[in-house]
């Protein structure tokens, strides 16, 4: 049941992802509310349930370099920083470049901002067969979490490169999901790896919603984001 339904929710990223491109009833500015409402939801959803997950992962990274004693006590939310640090680096590189060049960015710079979404969009898809979920709704409410928080992204995505994202990178990351979860129902990744790589995740997902809703030139909705984040929250306090 957990197997078909996590392939079920698997293309449903897939196409969000695929069919980004002709949403163009969700305006970036002044924000439309949807996109307020996702931020929120996004935002409960890494407090409530990302972080405490890291705590378990924190065990696994620290059963893993014990040998290393008291040495870096906080291995897993280091990565965390780590994620949330390239990603905004990654931002403020595309930001940067359109500032100094006024123009789409080159396939160079592109190609490495894909390759980090790439690996996030991979990560959440292998979880989405492996992530160890309670219920048939804790596997809808990830998917309602991230599949809002995936809309999002391709706004971002699209505003900073463009066309070359329409072309390339949204069959790139359509992909991304498709092979996570692929890898994740025929074959169980290291728990380390998988633990670093939520750490690394997390800081992404934390920088990419704050980058979204913060700005004053978005115009955000707090009453929208406000009621995403509440009732998003009652939801997971019921799973």
């Amino acid at each position: 049941m957990f197997f078909w339904l996590s392939f079920i929710f698997a293309i449903g990223f897939a196409l969000i992802h695929y069919c980004s491109k002709y949403m163009n009833f969700i305006k970036d500015v002044p924000r439309s509310r949807v996109l307020s409402v996702a931020g929120g939801i996004a935002v409960s959803y890494v407090f409530l349930h990302l972080l405490p997950e890291l705590s378990h992962h924190q065990q696994e990274v620290e059963g893993t370099l014990e040998e290393l004693g008291g040495f870096l006590q906080n291995h897993i939310y280091l990565i965390a920083l780590f994620g949330l640090t390239v990603f905004y680096g990654l931002e403020r590189m595309v930001k940067k470049y359109k500032s100094r060049k006024g123009e789409e960015t080159s396939a160079q710079l592109f190609w490495i901002h894909m390759s980090s979404f790439f690996v996030y969009n991979a990560v959440i898809g292998y979880l989405l067969i492996r992530e160890e979920n309670d219920s048939i709704l804790g596997m809808v409410f990830y998917f309602l979490a991230l599949g809002i928080h995936f809309i999002t992204n391709d706004r971002s995505l699209r505003r900073d490169h463009q066309h070359i994202y329409d072309k390339y990178g949204r069959v790139s990351l359509t992909a991304a999901i498709l092979l996570g979860w692929g890898i994740g129902a025929f074959y169980k990744v290291d728990e380390l790896l998988i633990s670093l790589l939520v750490a690394f995740l997390a800081g992404g997902v934390i920088l990419n919603v704050l980058k979204e809703e913060l700005p004053e030139e978005k115009e955000s909705s707090f009453a929208a984001f406000a009621l995403g984040l509440a009732g998003y929250t009652v939801l997971l306090m019921f799973i």
